[in-house]
């Protein structure tokens, strides 16, 4: 069968591997605690499924691609709350059926393939970005992250900032946990305007993240943007701030002719979030005291593994924001095996990309009594 070439260019997630070891531990009756998925597990907070119950319709219809204009107020009045970002409901809002589609299908949307526009990311990084780049024809030109992990507009060539359509940022960042300042963030913003490219901005973690290194939280790129968010997107969701993942709810905001596109795209797409779901995002988005109390849960499981790889002599960087722990081990591969034999599975970080190699990611989704058992663990493979 004739297939789209670049299913077979860019293959299956290398992580499969990794899982089905797992798989075959439990199936021998092993004790496995699993880190490679961020997929957390804390219960989703009772008023939110409450939410998408009565709101479930005696007859089903389609829902608009727009959503509720409840839901989009609601975002709204969430970006004023934890932002100070004023942004207009009925032009600047569009909520999407969670984070990872939109993602993916926004290059659709923007990307002249006959150009030879150039979509632009950071490795180690959110595989999407490139596969979403990938089936829309463009060019993608990954930037390897070192350091601090945060992608510098300094990083990225002239020749290929004239080329560039799409730039992608993640803050806070997945795998590392770093956070790009506003600082970075402005000068990542004048240079996109400046080329006439779109900067986007994955800010899906941006309520989860230690206090005491963020008291005011990471900031965003709507920010910095200016009113009306011209030439930027940001892209939110429900999952980790509300124990979501399998709800499938997000939203992208920002510049509005942008936003019209995407409205356009997911209208011929038939993408749309269903509205009982979107009534359980109405309920999440009104609310930050359980996003609050899950980042202290989060924080919690944080500190707990990062004293033992410090015990040990394995430095975590950055991770202070985010759902992950990325800790330089030396060679990853071999410690990733060390550990999964003892039935603790953890990612390799060149899984995420060039720049990866040397780490681990492990995301911080078994509960805190799981964490702690993964401790002892840890410390009797790794000294």
């Amino acid at each position: 069968m004739r297939t789209n070439p670049v299913l077979a260019e860019l293959g299956a997630y290398p992580i499969a591997t990794v899982h089905e070891r797992a798989r075959s531990l439990r199936e021998a009756g092993r004790r496995v605690i699993d880190f490679s998925i961020g997929d957390p597990r804390e219960p989703t907070p009772a008023f939110i499924p409450d939410a998408l119950k009565a709101a479930v319709p005696e007859v089903s219809q389609y829902p608009t691609t727009a959503g509720l204009r409840q839901l989009r107020v609601t975002i709204a009045g969430y970006l004023d709350r934890r932002f100070g970002v004023a942004v207009d409901p009925d032009t600047q809002v569009l909520p999407t059926s969670g984070s990872k589609e939109a993602v993916f299908s926004t290059p659709l949307a923007f990307v002249d393939r006959s150009a030879g526009d150039v979509v632009v990311y950071g490795t180690p990084g959110y595989p999407i970005y490139e596969r979403g780049a990938r089936f829309a024809g463009a060019v993608t030109h990954p930037v390897v992250l070192s350091g601090d992990f945060v992608l510098h507009p300094s990083a990225i060539p002239d020749a290929v900032w004239e080329r560039a359509r799409l730039v992608w940022v993640c803050t806070p960042h997945n795998p590392t946990g770093s956070v790009t300042d506003v600082a970075t963030l402005a000068e990542l913003v004048g240079r996109t305007r400046d080329v006439g490219a779109l900067l986007l901005s994955d800010e899906c973690y941006s309520d989860v993240y230690e206090p005491d290194a963020f008291p005011g939280g990471p900031a965003s790129v709507l920010q910095v943007a200016g009113e009306g968010g011209h030439g930027v997107l940001a892209y939110l969701s429900c999952s980790k701030r509300s124990g979501m993942t399998g709800y499938r709810s997000g939203a992208v905001v920002g510049d509005a002719e942008a936003i019209d596109a995407l409205r356009r795209l997911r209208t011929a797409t038939g993408t749309a979030s269903p509205e009982f779901v979107q009534a359980a995002a109405i309920a999440a988005w009104s609310d930050d005291g359980h996003a609050a109390e899950r980042r202290e849960v989060f924080a919690a499981k944080r500190a707990v593994l990062r004293k033992v790889f410090a015990d040990i002599g394995y430095p975590t960087i950055a991770s202070t924001a985010g759902l992950y722990l990325w800790v330089e081990v030396g060679d990853d591969l071999a410690v990733t095996d060390r550990l999964l034999e003892a039935g603790v599975v953890v990612s390799p970080g060149r899984f995420f990309g060039r720049g990866g190699e040397g780490f681990l990611r492990l995301a911080l989704v078994p509960t805190l009594a799981e964490c702690e058992a993964a401790v002892e663990v840890v410390r009797g493979c790794l000294t």
